[in-house]
């Protein structure tokens, strides 16, 4: 199961996955992207893939999909969707800005792991949360993004805690800058701005973290990947990134 799997790193993890022949749960807002999604990942590999469109600002949204798929079995999820809306200083922040990034990074984000806890522990199963440089180190602009971020990693190092002798694996990968929409989506459709951020440099691909996240879910079960940190070469922290 993958939230946000229509678009970026989403649907590139659920490409991967797809190689790996593991049948598909996407989750996402648009259902016009999911339909496309769906088609995109069933013309490479003959799995099954199901479309869910939920809001994961809606936590009964959130309860009514764990309704629809209680009889199917479970055994990894992909806590990927999240957003940063705006950069400002804490000040000068549009506090309904705030509670969106709130109400998708930290109470979505939650809903999504608390109710997948009894399909993760029935088949010793994954759960793969994505962090962010951002949860490691604060940044201009950034305040409640970034906090979010390091909520999902404090989150993830306690999950880790709680679900050993379980047989249910946790994984955080934070990502640095990955070219996607989270640009665009962050200064509200202004592209010129949205682009620039990844000018100058190579900035990791949605493939990139689909990678990391094939790897981590295919290793042994002995084997628990609990943290990957992943930049482009050019990105040595959240404020070092050098272009040409």
């Amino acid at each position: 199961m993958i939230t946000g799997g229509s678009s970026g790193i989403g649907l590139a993890t659920a490409k991967a996955l797809a190689a790996q022949k593991r049948n598909l749960i996407l989750v996402a807002r648009n259902e016009e992207k999911l339909l496309a999604a769906k088609k995109s990942i069933q013309e490479s590999a003959d799995i099954d893939v199901k479309k869910f469109a939920v809001d994961l600002q809606d936590m009964d949204a959130i309860e009514k999909f764990y309704g629809e798929v209680s009889s199917l079995d479970i055994d990894i999820v992909i806590n990927n969707a999240g957003l940063a809306l705006g950069k400002a200083s804490f000040e000068d922040y549009d506090f309904k800005d705030f509670e969106g990034m709130i109400d998708t990074n930290i109470k979505g984000f939650l809903k999504v792991a608390q109710l997948a806890m009894p399909h993760l522990k029935k088949h010793k199963g994954h759960i793969v949360n994505l962090s962010s440089i951002a949860g490691v180190e604060a940044y201009e602009g950034g305040s409640v993004y970034c906090a979010s971020k390091a909520f999902v990693k404090m989150i993830s190092r306690n999950l880790r805690i709680d679900l050993a002798g379980t047989g249910v694996r946790v994984t955080d990968i934070a990502p640095g800058a990955v070219e996607t929409d989270f640009s665009n989506t962050r200064f509200k459709g202004d592209t010129a701005v949205a682009e620039s951020v990844y000018k100058g440099y190579a900035p990791l691909q949605p493939e990139d973290i689909a990678d990391c996240i094939a790897f981590a879910v295919s290793r042994p079960v002995h084997v628990n990947i609990d943290y990957m940190l992943v930049m482009p070469t050019a990105q040595a922290s959240a404020t070092r990134l050098v272009k040409n």
